[in-house]
């Protein structure tokens, strides 16, 4: 495995945990801030439409400039936006502090996913995207829970602080370990012409399938999880210090999901996650049926983190392979896709919550939005087959690929 892999999965480890650790915590800040759970509910909304401006806003800004640097920059700019967080003294810069962190968000992981994919064999693109992607479960396994509990503890600043020690780390790992790599007009990207080219990977139809199905499926399962911490309390019966131990949980189906995932999809893209997909509509299904249930859920959250997590390297994958040569952009624009339905699935199960439906309502929600990512799957898998059948079978399809995946749907 390159080195540079762990430098990438360290600077996700600091960002996922970013991303996630709030949800344990959004009682506590919901308290502090004298705000409404679905009021607090937007400092994960909010995080996720930021991280769909950065993921598109500044990987196209970046396109032309040697990419270690770039994820450097990135790495401070994530940096600076949890202190923000740490010392903020209401909502607002709080807010602020979570948008300044999302920014880097997205563009981190879109260049990483490049980054990593061109570490390794064409054969193991996925599974080297499925290890900077670990990042984010280990984040959920042993940051999440551990942060949660050190917010409980010591107030939930002093999580953030730790967060931001966490991301100097990173940064001096990914200007240690990681190689140097192409632009967007050198090395990796030599034929896409900059942003220009860039941008022509989005005539593909395939590349927005992919994206839609990218918003709906995980977006499903991260509407569910939102709100984890008042189903568990409220309808589930736990107590408010058992959630970290539960999140572990969730977190180990996360790593197993993630791992096996990026493995399955090395084999077959469509398929994996077309299966993955259904299963994870059943479980939440499920999950919203035994709610009331502490052994039940305890199992489907662990499900849940599995199947939600599988869907992420195949989803990246694919639509960095119908961008062909102009995967960069292609790539932020699907980590934004990943956080469009973050925002989606969060603002859903607040609506939910707030029209009185109860804390089981975000699990039908996010079951509804998958099953529609389902159906979007099993179109875009169907035009593809059909395209390729028709394709003649001496054209190379690496060479072929930037021009006749435009017409697969």
């Amino acid at each position: 495995m390159p080195v540079g892999l762990i430098a990438l999965a360290l600077g996700g480890f600091g960002i996922g945990l970013t991303e996630f650790v709030i949800m344990g915590l959004l009682p506590q800040v919901a308290a502090d801030f004298h705000v409404t759970e679905a009021t607090a509910g937007w400092l994960i909304s909010g995080y996720a439409l930021a991280v769909v401006v950065g993921a598109l806003g500044l990987t196209a800004a970046v396109t032309r400039f040697e990419r270690k640097p770039v994820l450097a920059v990135l790495m401070v700019l994530f940096i600076a936006g949890n202190l923000v967080s740490a010392l903020a003294p209401d909502y607002g810069l709080m807010m602020a502090g979570r948008i300044i962190a999302a920014l880097a968000h997205g563009a981190f992981f879109g260049i990483g996913a490049v980054v990593a994919a061109s570490m390794v064999a064409p054969n193991k693109k996925a599974g080297a995207i499925a290890i900077m992607f670990t990042g984010l479960t280990a984040a959920n396994v042993l940051g999440v829970p551990f942060g949660t509990m050190l917010g409980q503890a010591a107030g939930w600043r002093a999580t953030f602080w730790a967060i931001t020690v966490i991301g100097v780390l990173a940064l001096a790992g990914i200007l240690a370990l990681v190689p140097k790599t192409g632009s967007g007009e050198t090395g990796t990207g030599s034929a896409t012409g900059g942003l220009r080219g860039e941008l022509r990977a989005f005539r593909s139809g395939q590349v927005w399938l992919s994206i839609l199905v990218t918003v709906l499926g995980y977006g499903g399962m991260f509407g569910a999880f939102t709100y984890i911490a008042f189903t568990l309390t409220e309808v589930t019966g736990f107590s408010a210090t058992t959630v970290p131990w539960l999140l572990i949980l969730f977190g180990v189906g996360l790593f197993i999901g993630n791992t096996l995932g990026g493995k399955a999809a090395d084999k077959n893209v469509d398929r994996t996650l077309l299966v993955v997909l259904a299963v994870l509509v059943a479980v939440l299904v499920a999950f919203a049926l035994t709610a009331g249930n502490q052994p039940m859920t305890i199992a489907t959250m662990v499900l849940l983190g599995g199947f939600g997590f599988a869907t992420v390297p195949g989803l990246q994958m694919r639509v960095m392979k119908y961008a062909s040569s102009a995967p960069t952009l292609a790539s932020g624009a699907n980590i934004a896709a990943f956080n469009v339905g973050n925002a989606l699935g969060a603002w859903l199960g607040g609506v939910t919550i707030t029209a009185g439906l109860g804390y089981t309502s975000p699990i039908w929600a996010g079951a509804g939005i998958t099953l529609l990512g389902l159906v979007v799957m099993a179109f875009a898998a169907a035009a593809a087959k059909k395209h390729d059948a028709g394709r003649p079978a001496d054209v190379d399809s690496s060479d072929a690929e930037a021009e006749t995946e435009l017409q697969a749907a």
